[in-house]
């Protein structure tokens, strides 16, 4: 739907600050975006995908049919090395279904106890969906690589930022500014492909 702000894009999430990033990096496309907050009694979507794409396009395919609306669907998390992978699509409920944030580094954190920053690798993931009503579909990917450090650091950004650490900056995720973040992070990455995608095909896209 165009309105007089531009073409209503629903983002299915209820972060906010994956609302500031995602409007942030989509700046120039008319897009007005809304989260699922400004929308009642929507019903939940379960993430019961095997992978970040999967669970991704679930939450946007649901959504759009849902609201009739153009929707974009985030799925991330942080896969570390020294655990196999964890806690990777688990990543928000690492601690438990309800866990806040800090919680789940609390956990995490824990589980890395007496290992050393040599083996401390990690990298954030994301996996970005854009689907319309009558159903074309976009998919991005984007990685970013750094390590686990030992303690929280930084007030900026969410998740697990506050104990992610990227090397070039020698700060955590937390400690960067948006735009640096946008820069550098898995969600910035998979935007900006996005951005291209969306650049390439807009003209053959029915907004």
């Amino acid at each position: 739907m165009i309105t007089k702000r531009g073409v209503e894009v629903v983002l299915a999430t209820q972060n906010r600050g994956k609302l500031r990033e995602i409007r942030s990096v989509l700046k120039g496309f008319g897009f007005h975006i809304r989260g699922l907050s400004d929308f009642k009694n929507l019903p939940e979507v379960e993430e019961d995908g095997d992978s970040f794409i999967e669970n991704g396009l679930k939450k946007a395919r649901f959504y759009s049919q849902l609201l009739g609306k153009l929707t974009i669907a985030d799925d991330s998390g942080l896969v570390v090395d020294a655990l196999g992978g964890a806690p990777g699509i688990y990543s928000a409920r690492y601690a438990g279904p309800k866990a806040s944030d800090q919680e789940n580094r609390k956990k995490l954190l824990k589980a890395l106890d007496g290992i050393p920053i040599s083996k401390r690798g990690a990298s954030f993931k994301c996996a970005i969906a854009m689907v319309s009503p009558d159903g074309w579909e976009l998919v991005t990917e984007g990685s970013c690589r750094g390590r686990i450090g030992f303690k929280e650091i930084g007030r900026n950004g969410f998740g697990y930022d506050p104990i992610f650490i990227i090397p070039r900056y020698g700060k955590t995720m937390a400690q960067l500014s948006l735009e640096e973040k946008n820069r550098v992070s898995h969600r910035g990455k998979a935007l900006r492909k996005l951005r291209r995608l969306l650049k390439n095909f807009g003209n053959t896209l029915a907004f």
